[in-house]
């Protein structure tokens, strides 16, 4: 089937099963009554026609919402008027669930078309011939895949409305109408937020809800057919992965503390026996025969007094798997291999999962790291010399002497950073005794920015009672902004050559994992500045570590949004060419991406397939293209120069920061309840950009509707590799590279969320005019720009049922930010703190279903 008919075949699948579907449901879910106004129903498809055709004469939010309750319900006050707004909300917020439910449903039917990045396209590969399934088979043997599961707050779905999509997309693929309409009635009886900011265990309890339905049951299956279908040593080589943020990420959120990591490694493998027990009790029904029943007396002791009982924890994974392999011979000497490929699952899963369920990292920034080490050459016998903050980099890191010490915190001691920093470093180690070393073996350093920062790390670890032979952690530097980026080879060539860190490394298989973190790059230096930092980076990286002789592992934060390092992933990793290290794919996964990518086992298994299959396939059959020429690199070196600086100067203009407070949510975004984590280090203090998460900076240019992170100096860029005759050699490049495709791409798909129209009122602002027009006019360029460079007639034209998904999602929402912007434009003008309490309660509850409706693009 050529690439053009399977494209017409797949639209056409999307509009049957979706659209059509959707709008049918969606005349059913109009007719529910929600709580007061039963007629609000009937009135939201005249209030959302209402905001397009205001959006389209780019009348202003405060018109468009007069107006049409002027028109549809005159004579009710204006407090009767917020109180219809709040249920508009509240239909718009459950019909994007409807929509979810309704796209997931349909993910079968229409994800077959996409086949080619499958495990179903590697069998295919590697049926060519035995050479090709033994190439495959060596390489898997060197490639790992590892998701990790953070508590970033881009997805505000709790736990119970994704029992009810569950529940939802399941009566949708058989057109179930009385379940539906009963599942429509219970979402709307749900709330869709908390009352009070949960708990970093209460994110850890709300993610596992993933591991436990999703991943428990699609990381065993693709396992064991690699296993089945490859030459892999079952016992020793794990392909799959997965890592844990929850509890252990305390960079900037001194929410979580020692107590919060212990609480959710125990949680962890409590709910990891759960499963364990749940299986258990299939496996009891079927092996009932001699020989087996001692070893079965005691799985069944084991499982269930740890799945329900508050237990000192012990290491139990070889105890286990010795008792399940001793059922497995007997079941095969005596009783003719029946069912013996249930053992054999349950050996599987009890493999990939040991007593820990997940991987919990713990990450710190450094300037806190830098803290407590300096407290402790005051307070402990270190050998490190008196003087040592004022010595040079290079001097400190020849000066630090790794001592042995066995320090415990001083209850005395008021700063809580330093105890939990120390206190956390002990608790690794009793994670390790009773989880399994990979339970809990790497820290994560934001914010590093020189060797030593790594080097006295571990100084912590030694002073903290672990042995410089024992020493059972990865040590792995987060580099982040520009500037970070550009000097991380340097600095881990320092590390590769010192002698400690060295034999370190020798200890640890000669293997070093690098995080590069895209969010904050991007509000650093712009889209293409910092998807192309990281690019150079990985180069130079990947150059240092095969000079030295180490196996290298980048481990991706790349969040959901584009603007935040999202967007195609298996087509990132697919475009890395031989320059850079693609042999472990480890990227974190967060917000709408674990819902979108990760929420069935069905849409799971596809999304991992498709990575592993990126990083087989890019191996084996490397794009030639993807290995960018001096002159390609010199190109996108001059694009990313203008567009870093165009990014710059828009930073550093003096409305930049007050147009965001004023026209965007950013200010409110500390009031919504989803996340533990504040959203701006040094909570207290006024606000400045560099202390803005970058979460809320994508965020708040997201809910502006102006996506600024994702596209901004692009055009502009463009243009002039256009005035100075460049513009053939783009064309090609955009034909030819990989990766320079996958972040145009990338970048369309963010501007394709996009619409200034909410905001064209702006234009004739006394104070924000010009601003506004700068970046409007930056928007139109890009666009124009990247049309032309594609030819297309439209942006992704190329992806036209992501194109029609996201164009019927921000059909949905349009209503939401119309009102969201008339609730901020009265904030700036209403005296009544009555009234303007209330207008903050409109705006945080619009930001709800705007960015569950963007899911990974925001």
């Amino acid at each position: 089937m050529s690439p053009t008919l399977k494209l017409s075949q797949r639209e056409a699948v999307f509009n049957n099963e979706v659209v059509t579907r959707f709008e049918l449901y969606n005349s059913l879910f109009q007719t529910l009554p929600f709580y007061q106004v039963k007629d609000t129903g009937i009135l939201l498809p005249f209030f959302s026609s209402h905001c397009e055709k205001g959006a389209i004469t780019h009348d202003s939010p405060t018109d468009i919402i007069e107006s049409f309750f002027e028109k549809y319900v005159p004579g009710i006050d204006h407090r009767e008027q917020i109180n219809r707004m709040f249920r508009f909300i509240q239909y718009i917020e459950r019909q994007v669930v409807l929509f979810d439910a309704i796209e997931d449903s349909s993910f079968n039917k229409i994800g077959k078309f996409d086949d080619s990045g499958t495990l179903q396209s590697l069998l295919q590969h590697a049926a060519i011939s035995d050479e090709s399934r033994q190439d495959i088979s060596e390489k898997l043997k060197d490639f790992s895949l590892r998701l990790v599961l953070t508590a970033h707050p881009t997805q505000f779905y709790p736990g119970t409305v994704l029992g009810i999509m569950t529940d939802l997309i399941e009566a949708v693929k058989t057109n179930d109408i009385n379940s539906i309409d009963v599942l429509l009635q219970q979402l709307g009886k749900t709330p869709f937020f908390n009352k009070t900011s949960p708990t970093p265990v209460d994110e850890a309890v709300s993610l596992s809800w993933f591991l436990e339905n999703i991943f428990y049951h699609a990381v065993s299956d693709i396992q064991a057919k690699l296993e089945e279908e490859f030459d892999i040593d079952a016992a020793s080589r794990q392909i799959l992965e997965l890592g844990f943020w929850p509890g252990g990420d305390r960079d900037g959120n001194p929410n979580v503390t020692t107590q919060t990591t212990k609480e959710v490694a125990s949680f962890l493998r409590q709910r990891l026996f759960r499963c364990y027990y749940r299986d258990f009790r299939t496996l009891k029904r079927r092996i009932t025969f001699r020989g087996v029943e001692e070893a079965m007396g005691k799985l069944e002791n084991l499982f269930y007094k740890n799945a329900n009982e508050q237990l000192t924890p012990v290491d139990l994974q070889g105890e286990i798997l010795d008792l399940l392999l001793s059922i497995k011979d007997v079941i095969l000497k005596d009783h003719d291999g029946l069912f013996v490929d249930i053992v054999e699952d349950m050996i599987q899963k009890v493999r990939l999962f040991g007593c820990y369920f997940a991987t919990i990292d713990i990450r710190q920034d450094s300037r806190i790291l830098r803290k407590v080490f300096e407290y402790g050459t005051k307070n402990i016998d270190t050998g490190v010399a008196e003087g040592y903050s004022e010595l040079s980099e290079d001097e400190k890191v020849k000066s630090i002497v790794f001592k042995e010490a066995d320090f415990v915190c001083p209850e005395e001691e008021k700063d809580a950073m330093i105890h939990d920093t120390l206190d956390t470093i002990r608790l690794v180690k009793q994670i390790q005794e009773g989880n399994g070393e990979r339970a809990c073996q790497r820290f994560i350093i934001s914010n590093c920015q020189r060797a030593s920062d790594i080097l006295q790390l571990i100084d912590l670890f030694l002073w903290s009672g672990w042995k410089k032979d024992d020493l059972s952690i990865d040590f792995m530097p987060l580099f982040e902004t520009v500037n970070d980026l550009e000097h991380a080879a340097g600095i881990m060539e320092q590390l590769y050559t010192h002698p400690f860190y060295a034999e370190h490394l020798k200890n640890r298989g000669s293997q070093q994992t690098i995080m590069l973190g895209f969010s904050d790059s991007t509000k650093d230096g712009g889209y293409l500045m910092a998807n192309w930092s990281i690019y150079k980076a990985k180069v130079e990286l990947t150059t240092m570590a095969r000079k030295y002789g180490i196996q290298l592992a980048f481990f991706d934060g790349r969040g959901g949004p584009p603007a935040r390092g999202g967007g195609k992933t298996h087509r990132f990793y697919a475009s890395m060419g031989k320059e850079i290290a693609n042999e472990h794919i480890q990227l974190t996964i967060q917000g709408q991406t674990v819902s979108s990518q990760y929420g069935s086992v069905e849409t799971a298994r596809f999304n991992m397939e498709q990575l592993i299959n990126a990083g087989i396939i890019s191996a084996l059959h490397p794009n030639r293209n993807d290995l960018l020429d001096s002159r390609h690199k010199e190109l996108i070196q001059q694009m990313a120069d203008v567009s870093y600086k165009l990014f710059i100067d828009l930073r550093a203009h003096p409305l930049f920061v007050e147009y965001l407070e004023k026209f965007s949510p950013l200010k409110l975004l500390s009031r919504i309840n989803i996340s533990s984590r504040p959203t701006k280090r040094n909570a207290g203090a006024q606000l400045k950009l560099e202390d803005l998460r970058a979460i809320s900076f994508v965020t708040s240019w997201s809910q502006l509707k102006q996506n600024i992170p994702g596209f901004y100096g692009v055009g502009t860029a463009l243009k002039q590799v256009k005035e100075t005759g460049g513009w053939d050699e783009v064309k090609e490049l955009y034909q030819t590279s990989g990766f320079f495709k996958t972040m145009l791409d990338n970048c369309m798909m963010s501007m394709s969320k996009s619409d200034f129209r909410v905001t064209a009122y702006l234009e004739q602002d006394e104070k924000f005019s010009a601003f506004w027009k700068m970046l409007r006019d930056e928007f139109t360029l890009t666009r124009e720009m990247l049309i032309e460079l594609t030819g297309s007639a439209v942006l992704m034209e190329e992806y036209p049922v992501e194109r029609r998904s996201i164009a019927i999602r921000e059909k949905i929402v349009l209503p939401l930010v119309i009102i969201q912007h008339y609730a901020l434009q009265c904030i700036n003008y209403e005296k009544d703190t009555e009234l303007n309490d209330i207008y903050n309660k409109l705006v945080i509850r619009t930001v709800y279903g705007i960015v569950n409706a963007g899911r990974n693009l925001a």
